[in-house]
């Protein structure tokens, strides 16, 4: 059965959420660096080189998104991916290369 057109769209906006959440080289960053593992926030402020307040407009974001999940354990906050298959997703991009000429055709000249 086919996806209604606002199924659809509400899908797309879904998609588009996420990846807006990713793309910061220090929210990357968080999320490879995450796909070995729970993390607390101190470590990923020290990893990222930011101020706290930077780091934790960051790990909001992507927590918003959906793309992590966090617990509150005596003083700390620790930070987790909220999906496993993230990593085969960033490494599904590494093989993606754009090419000047992919087409074929000189539209693009």
């Amino acid at each position: 059965m086919p996806k209604s057109h606002s199924s659809q769209q509400d899908s797309i906006t879904r998609r588009v959420e996420v990846i807006k959440s990713l793309a910061h080289p220090s929210r990357m960053l968080i999320a490879e660096t995450l796909m070995s593992g729970e993390k607390c926030v101190c470590d990923l402020q020290v990893l990222v080189g930011a101020d706290m307040s930077t780091v934790s407009k960051h790990l909001t974001l992507m927590r918003k998104a959906g793309v992590l999940t966090c617990e509150k354990r005596g003083l700390n906050i620790y930070y987790s991916l909220a999906c496993t298959c993230l990593g085969t997703f960033l490494r599904c991009l590494d093989e993606l290369v754009p090419e000047v000429d992919a087409c074929g055709t000189s539209c693009c000249d």
